[in-house]
């Protein structure tokens, strides 16, 4: 058994590698730069955890998403695997002592968002981590011309003056071969190894259906094939009015989306990983990250912006290599919406400046403040106040984002901090004053250590759960304990958040690039042209044009998409044929009949092939078709 094999072995339990894996772990070890191209549910983070085992020092793991980044730490921490995160909402001093003790300890992963790598503190503690590996996720955020486009994976590439003679593992699921030749320019890889596994998922079974309404088809479906279920809205609101009709159905269905409380996403989540809530009615906000190998259908209720969004939401069913189905559930208004979207997602510099503006007053922020802060951020509220449109709202707050100005977070969760400041004879006194209070304290002081020296990261929930007592008990008392100068407290932070990188500027100030604007609406325009193509074909095998559009030309027809189920049904075999010439011939040896009332007649045959046998049988004139439309024997 080789050496990386032997490390799967023992920390995953796994006996084989998938297509793919063992090549790009290889090529690592080697110390050489490497593409990976791997399907969604392909096992992109083997690639990197298990050469990075083998490897001394530590792998930094450069990742967008840090709902997956905390819980591939879990993941390997659960391992006996040491793993650090440095996520956004991060206090100065927490950050501090995750750089220090990863460069102090056997730590083997420091997952970063691509925004930590030029933050000061981080380029402070750079040369003491000892790190052998970069591995790049999501990699396509890198390139002008992905659909998921992030400036600050630009600056990746400074890692290597820093860190001189470390190879680059860039990771991605959906790229196409503009893009990935944009991520290798990028990401500076020298020579490297291009390894790309088959777009193709050969269990899956890819189809398109345009409905006037969607319950019927979901509840049919989703009837018919039992398990684990995802299905995809455009809309929250969409959400939960699907998960409603479908609970009145008798299925048990719930929603998710950002707009959530975290406590409910996260039981609602893990109700639907552990089978005890089969069907989750959602926006893409659920899924990244999420490896649940047993999904068995993902619906889609409206089209996606592009095809590479729709690949990877489709791809998280059939992980474990059983029958699954990607269904896609359209109407014309859907259609007409996508459309509309075009102009919706690139408003006008008045209307960016316009938002800008509104912004600074909302949060009431002088020009020349604001720089490296966190701001609670209140949607609804915001929208009513300005009388702006929200769509035209959110879309300015991405191209604002993506110029550096401010960046808009719905799913930052800061949590709760807290730091001793009372002496410890006041706080001793607690347990003549109040017994309650006395408890809490005593036991955040057992369960946190330093939080007399700085404010340090508490979890109100697990606090509730040792005391055995509610969650806004625990907070009142946390309130309490504040009043009476006993601790700092600051409440943990889950609603929107809006951070500004920079200070504040003068909206008339604000600029954008006009000719990257312009190209990525060009490029938005290209992609919404595509997956429309891709709704509404009704002839080409669906994996092949999924395949062909991430530059794969050489695969065969998958057999089991609508598409190809169509195709069999019209392809006539001698057997069939001949079946159908005697059944006809009969027929009109009677009577003369019209085409449909043979059709009727012969209602068990296909409909296709009977128009083709027709067809062979006037060419040989075998038979003829009068005037008046009626068919008979020559």
């Amino acid at each position: 058994m080789s050496q990386s094999l032997a490390v799967l072995n023992k920390h995953w339990g796994h006996t084989a590698f998938r297509p793919g894996q063992l090549a790009i772990i290889e090529v690592v070890l080697a110390g050489k730069d490497a593409l990976a191209i791997l399907p969604t549910g392909g096992g992109k983070s083997i690639c990197y955890q298990v050469p990075a085992l083998q490897l001394p020092g530590i792998c930094l793991v450069i990742s967008p998403l840090i709902a997956l980044m905390k819980d591939q730490v879990e993941n390997l921490r659960s391992k006996n695997i040491t793993a650090f995160a440095l996520t956004s909402g991060m206090s100065r001093k927490e950050v501090i002592n995750t750089l220090q003790v990863a460069s102090t300890s056997n730590c083997k992963f420091l997952y970063v968002s691509p925004e930590r790598l030029e933050s000061d503190l981080f380029q402070e503690y750079l040369p003491g981590l000892n790190i052998q590996l970069i591995a790049v996720d999501e990699a396509h955020c890198i390139s002008q011309w992905g659909y998921d486009f992030r400036p600050p994976y630009l600056r990746i590439a400074q890692l290597r003056e820093e860190l001189p003679g470390v190879p680059i593992l860039a990771l991605t699921a959906s790229a196409t071969p503009l893009v990935q030749k944009d991520i290798i320019a990028k990401l500076q890889l020298q020579e490297p190894a291009w390894v790309k596994q088959s777009f193709e998922r050969p269990n899956l079974s890819y189809s398109v259906f345009e409905v006037e309404m969607a319950i019927p088809k979901i509840t049919k479906i989703l009837t018919q094939v039992k398990g684990s279920s995802i299905i995809y809205c455009r809309t929250r609101k969409r959400t939960q009015e699907i998960a409603t009709l479908l609970q009145a159905q008798g299925i048990d269905a719930n929603f998710y989306h950002a707009g959530l409380d975290v406590t409910t996403r996260q039981e609602r989540q893990a109700a639907w990983k552990n089978n005890q809530m089969p069907v989750m009615v959602c926006t893409n906000a659920f899924g990244m990250g999420i490896d649940k190998p047993d999904v068995r259908t993902v619906i889609h209720v409206g089209i996606p912006d592009c095809l590479e969004n729709y690949y990877q939401e489709a791809g998280r069913a059939g992980r474990d290599g059983n029958k699954s189905y990607a269904v896609l559930l359209f109407t014309s208004k859907d259609k007409q919406e996508l459309l509309e979207s075009i102009a919706e997602r690139f408003p006008s510099l008045a209307t960016i400046r316009e938002v800008y503006q509104a912004i600074a007053n909302y949060l009431q922020l002088p020009v020349g403040s604001g720089e490296g802060q966190y701001f609670d951020f209140d949607w609804t509220a915001f929208i009513h106040r300005f009388k702006l449109q929200a769509p035209l709202v959110l879309q300015s707050f991405k191209i604002l984002g993506l110029e550096g100005w401010v960046d808009y977070n719905e799913a930052v969760f800061i949590p709760a901090r807290v730091q001793f400041v009372a002496s410890r004879v006041l706080v001793e006194s607690l347990a003549h004053d109040d017994i309650d209070l006395d408890i809490l304290s005593k036991t955040l002081l057992r369960t946190y250590s330093g939080i007399y020296d700085q404010p340090v990261s508490i979890s109100e929930k697990q606090i509730a759960s040792q005391l055995k007592c509610p969650l806004a008990t625990i907070q009142i008392q946390l309130q309490e304990l504040q009043k009476r100068g006993i601790l700092s407290y600051t409440p943990q932070k889950e609603d929107p958040q809006l951070f500004f990188p920079i200070p504040r500027i003068r909206a008339e100030e604000l600029v954008i690039n006009q000719a990257n604007f312009a190209t990525r609406k060009k490029q938005y325009q290209e992609r919404v042209t595509t997956i429309l193509q891709y709704s509404e074909n009704q002839k080409t095998c669906r994996s092949q044009i999924i395949a062909n559009y991430f530059g794969e030309r050489s695969t065969n027809p998958c057999g089991t998409c609508d598409n190809c189920l169509q195709t069999k049904k019209q392809l006539l075999t001698g057997v069939d044929f001949e079946e159908i010439k005697v059944a006809i011939i009969q027929l009109l040896e009677k009577q003369s009949l019209s085409p449909t009332a043979i059709i009727s007649v012969l209602k068990n045959k296909n409909e296709v092939q009977l128009l083709k046998v027709l067809d062979f049988l006037q060419a040989e004139e075998t038979i003829q078709i009068s005037n008046d439309g009626m068919v008979f024997l020559t």
